[in-house]
């Protein structure tokens, strides 16, 4: 094996999972986010040289996966279409080994952006400047947002524990 090869392999081996629940936690589909994250390992793949480079190569990889959907959705000259998920009976989209189910369920009930941006910061693990370039926003619009879904998941969590919040 080649040393590019083994480098992408050791990439794929530790990135794959971030990536997929980054990915699963933007657009609510399991199934889906595994093949768009197959397609954008593979486009990876294809320019490993220049992503290897690049500062954040699993942001990279999240972004890719977020376009390939954006362009599949504009060749069929229609709208996404997301399901409200109702708060029973939420699957976790078979991640339950790795994301507490009620933890997703909640996650997956934020708007579009709001879950794009926790999936980035806290998934992912991203900085600021590096979720608002990958989501192409101004860093002040993913604070915005992370600070109104965090907002919106502490509600949650304690409405739900029945405890009131001590922070």
């Amino acid at each position: 094996m080649s040393h590019e090869s083994a480098d992408f392999a050791d990439f794929y081996a530790s990135a794959r999972d971030d990536c997929l629940r980054a990915v699963f936690a933007s657009i609510a589909d399991r199934q889906e986010a595994e093949e768009l994250v197959a397609e954008a390992f593979a486009r990876a793949w294809a320019r490993w040289a220049a992503v290897s480079r690049h500062p954040a190569p699993r942001a990279w990889v999240v972004r890719t996966a977020l376009n390939a959907r954006v362009s599949w959705w504009r060749r069929r000259h229609r709208e996404a279409v997301v399901p409200d998920i109702a708060p029973d009976g939420v699957s976790d989209g078979g991640l339950g080994n790795v994301v507490d189910t009620d933890l997703m369920a909640m996650v997956l009930r934020l708007p579009d952006r709001q879950r794009q941006v926790v999936a980035l910061r806290l998934f992912l693990d991203l900085d600021t400047a590096q979720a608002a370039d990958v989501l192409g926003i101004a860093a002040g619009t993913v604070t915005a947002h992370l600070a109104r879904a965090i907002a919106t998941l502490r509600q949650e969590f304690f409405e739900g524990t029945g405890l009131e919040e001590k922070i």
